[in-house]
């Protein structure tokens, strides 16, 4: 008896759980501090965004 090959392809991993992630985020952010590494408050409505400079969309139309 002959076998076929598979024609499903192979599913993506699971992404880790959430609590794997916020650990190791923990984790960082202790090392970060630890190396005396600074954290930042920034206010709320704060955006890093520098409306005065040019913009540095590019366009690929036809003009």
């Amino acid at each position: 008896m002959t076998t076929k090959p598979s024609t499903r392809q192979k599913s993506m991993p699971k992404p880790p759980a959430a609590v794997e992630t916020r650990e190791s985020l923990e984790a960082q952010v202790a090392a970060f501090l630890n190396s005396g590494g600074e954290i930042q408050q920034i206010a709320k409505g704060v955006t890093g965004q520098n409306y005065g400079a040019p913009s540095r969309h590019i366009s690929l139309g036809k003009k």
